[in-house]
């Protein structure tokens, strides 16, 4: 089972605050941060603890190939992506937070 799927938040205290993550079955996901009025959406593939994000709409043109790590712990998800055309971070010590909704 996928544990992404469903929707996940940064809480107060993180980077963007209210920006969430939705992860489909079908693996699609979409985002938006409404403080900036900014959605996102395209696919993503999992392979152990990697992520992988195209991210094929941006209302700020931010587009591209995201890898990135993440753990799940209960109703908290951990994820630290890099940035496009980068490689996974070693590890989640930079991990932003996210709680499941």
């Amino acid at each position: 089972m996928n544990q992404l799927i469903g929707k996940w938040q940064q809480p107060a205290g993180q980077p963007y605050p209210g920006l969430w993550f939705m992860f489909n079955e079908d693996g699609t996901f979409q985002a938006e941060f409404n403080e900036m009025g900014i959605t996102s959406s395209g696919t993503y593939a999992l392979n152990g603890d990697l992520i992988s994000m195209d991210q094929s709409q941006h209302s700020l043109g931010l587009v591209g190939k995201f890898e990135g790590r993440f753990a799940v712990e209960k109703d908290t998800l951990k994820m630290a992506l890099g940035n496009p055309g980068e490689k996974a971070p070693a590890d989640l010590s930079k991990a932003r937070i996210y709680i499941r909704q």
